[in-house]
């Protein structure tokens, strides 16, 4: 090597190395700044650089006030005419400001930003970037990016919007980063070569830069696509290398898939199974075949049967001379698993119990002496089989139901009493295939969208809190049909204040047991929009109810949420099953698995407060006999994003398309939160987009590991070491070694 690479390798490992250094290494970050970086998240170098713009602004393509679009995402640049600072209701203020250019004025609506007063003046030139609303006869942006940009504005240039704090400014940000940038400068790049380039893509350096200070949006697309693809595939390989650890020393069965209590089983079924549900059984079967650790996930529309399929995997452990457990996330469910693939699971031969919180000590005992001596072949559950005494000698099959409802640890305190057991994990929750991929790497997928057929139709309709009579006129209805219905409010009670009133305004908190089996996605509501103006406060289920008892004189109404014991719950819906009640009002506690074919019409109060996903799940409940299903969406929303989701459950009624709606529709960064392991990792990557991406990095991890998996072969060393570095943990003890 010549001293002249071998210099040039000394930068590039000094550029590497510096990515992990303390953010104080950056010229211009004193301790005090590096506190207030660190409540950003920004601690080293590397998570400065990551740090990317939350969106662009740019000048090459501004429009005049005149000509943005309404509704559309756009840049508008021109002068202030006025600032002014306005308090409509106690600690909320907002800073209003007229923006005029040669061909109209648009008034830009700041909410919480009362430092613009001192940042922005009468007569400044600024570009204001976000989406274009009409109304009060105005053009309008509310809280979108704002950039000083000269008299005149600079053409052709791309400013990056980096996040920021009250302390230290967008600009600042962007100054620092810069200078980061200069340190890293010639950072060795961790992709194998042939992967850059079949997928021609930028080196890491490049990406770097071009993603922070991009030259044009073009470029900016490039370097984004590099980064999304790195991510993703890292988090691939540390995915499928931690599943292979947790299988290190494990015995795996492979099950007899072609045994009689199988046959039995689907011979027994009272229905046909539809295509979707057949394709399903055979790839569940086709995996617990194999003589590996099966680690499966079915992701089923609401109503589609994903409970049936299981039941084939519960056979397959019969014929096998295994057990099984399955788990619910609600004692309602786990009791309904009983009744629905009981006479199956009967005439097959499975013998079958149920051991929940509520079971009797005397039962309890009985089952788990069933469970020892190999009587019980399957086991449905709730979380009391977690329990360190539920002992199942024979385990190979595990059934989580809504894994998404179980944390990490108790999915593996399940399949850890017999690690070599297979699993299977369900959920109706809608999850596109490029979603579970990023998410589930380490495992093998099946879906079902078809409804079974003979389904009889349901419509949902969307009204104004105005409307609610339409609402309520369709349960009438239903009743006098003798027909049944649900109300679903987002919650359980209010909250008491100390002299005993309930809260009646924006922050009403949700009441709730330390055990609440609801999942609300939604916490307190911020005002964040004129529309939000309107004063009108979440429904809650038990002061609702009586509402309801009234509004329809002659029903039985009854009232379930998550508040209410077990005993409670099970007495509540045993009476809205048996016909007794006739207007079930209740939390989210019966979005999952609840099956009801008298019930009809549900009407959702303050439909907004829910996601798509969960929307669609609560309306599986309606539409489940032979008798179609209605669904009335209720809401006093203003805000147009809100409005148009919830008009898309007009529509659709397929959860798959839904979600991907749902994804198309949220900012980046939204999509996955930090609830799975790596997922935080993920800055740079759009699953309703970059579903091309997704598989290649899926499938392209796979090829790595299955070559080299302990990447320490002819090109994957540098691999190894970006995963230490990100992931840390047993990744960088593998680096150590």
């Amino acid at each position: 090597m010549t001293s002249t690479s071998q210099s040039v390798a000394v930068d590039r490992s000094m550029a590497t190395l510096c990515l992990d250094q303390p953010v104080t290494a950056v010229p211009g970050i004193s301790d005090n700044r590096a506190r207030i970086l660190g409540k950003l998240g920004i601690r080293t170098v590397r998570d400065l650089l990551t740090h990317f713009p939350r969106r662009y602004l740019d000048l090459s393509s501004v429009e005049s006030i005149s000509s943005a679009s309404i509704g559309q995402q756009c840049t508008v640049a021109g002068t202030i005419y006025e600032l002014t600072l306005k308090t409509p209701k106690p600690r909320l203020n907002l800073v209003e400001i007229t923006l005029i250019d040669d061909t109209g004025t648009l008034i830009v609506t700041c909410f919480r930003q009362p430092w613009l007063m001192d940042k922005l003046s009468r007569g400044m030139y600024v570009a204001v970037s976000g989406e274009v609303q009409f109304n009060y006869g105005m053009k309008r942006m509310t809280n979108p990016f704002i950039e000083p940009v000269g008299e005149g504005g600079p053409r052709g240039k791309v400013v990056p919007i980096h996040g920021a704090t009250e302390k230290l400014s967008a600009a600042a940000i962007r100054s620092l980063v810069q200078k980061a940038l200069g340190l890293v400068r010639g950072v060795e790049d961790f992709l194998p070569l042939p992967l850059r380039q079949r997928y021609r893509l930028m080196s890491r350096g490049s990406a770097l830069e071009a993603i922070h200070f991009p030259s044009s949006m073009a470029e900016q697309h490039e370097a984004r696509r590099r980064l999304a693809y790195e991510e993703v595939l890292l988090l691939q390989l540390h995915l499928m290398r931690q599943r292979a650890d947790e299988l290190q020393g494990v015995s795996p069965v492979a099950h007899k898939v072609d045994g009689p209590a199988l046959g039995s089983y689907y011979g027994a079924l009272p229905f046909t199974l539809s295509d979707d549900q057949l394709q399903a059984v055979s790839e569940l079967l086709n995996v617990m075949a194999e003589p590996s650790v099966a680690s499966h996930m079915l992701l089923g529309d609401v109503g589609t049967g994903k409970t049936v399929v299981a039941g084939f995997g519960l056979c397959a452990a019969k014929d096998s001379g295994g057990q099984a457990l399955m788990m619910a996330p609600t004692e309602v469910l786990a009791r309904q698993y009983e009744a629905k693939l009981g006479p199956a699971l009967d005439a097959a031969g499975v013998r079958c119990a149920t051991l929940t919180g509520s079971t009797t000590a005397a039962e309890r005992k009985e089952i788990l002496e069933g469970l020892a001596s190999g009587e019980l072949d399957v086991v449905f559950g709730t979380h009391a089989l977690l329990e360190p005494d539920v002992q199942v000698p024979r385990l190979t099959f595990v059934v989580i139901d809504e894994q998404q409802r179980f944390g990490v640890e108790q999915r593996r305190a399940l399949a850890g009493k017999c690690p070599g057991a297979d699993v299977l994990s369900m959920t109706a929750t809608p999850i596109p295939r490029s979603l579970a991929l990023t998410l589930f790497g380490q495992m093998t997928l099946s879906y079902i969208s078809q409804r079974p057929l003979g389904t009889p139709p349901r419509k949902t309709v969307v009204c104004d809190r105005d409307q609610a009579d339409v609402a309520y006129e369709g349960i009438r209805q239903a009743l006098a049909r003798g027909e049944q219905a649900y109300v679903v409010c987002p919650l359980v009670g209010l909250a008491q204040k100390d002299e005993g009133t309930q809260q009646k305004d924006q922050g009403a908190t949700l009441v709730a047991g330390e055990h609440d089996e609801e999942h609300l996605e939604w916490g307190f509501v911020t005002i964040e929009d004129e529309g939000d103006f309107t004063g009108v406060s979440a429904k809650d289920a038990v002061s609702h109810g009586e509402f309801i008892a009234k509004v329809l004189p002659g029903a039985e109404v009854g009232v379930l949420h998550g508040k209410l014991s077990s005993e409670e719950k099970l007495s509540v819906m045993d009476r809205f099953r048996s016909g007794e009640i006739d207007v079930l009002v209740c939390t989210t506690v019966i979005e999952v698995g609840v099956d009801v074919p008298n019930a009809t019409v549900m009407v959702v109060e303050d439909a907004d407060r829910f996601g798509l996903s969960q929307l669609h799940q609560l309306r599986g409940r309606v539409g489940r006999g032979d008798k179609p299903g209605s669904v009335y969406l209720l809401s006093g929303t203003r805000v147009p994003v809100a409005i148009k989701r919830l008009h898309a459950m007009e529509t659709c009624d397929d959860g798959f398309e839904l979600s991907e709606f749902d994804l198309s529709c949220r900012h980046e960064g939204d999509i996955l939160g930090n609830r799975q392991s790596g997922a935080s990792t993920l800055k740079m990557v759009n699953v309703a987009r970059d579903k091309a991406l997704i598989e290649a990095a899926h499938k392209d991890a796979a090829a790595i590991l299955a070559k080299d998996p302990s990447l320490q072969g002819e090109g994957n060393k540098p691999l190894g070491f970006e995963l230490a570095r990100v992931f840390g943990g047993k990744e960088k003890e593998r680096g150590a070694s």
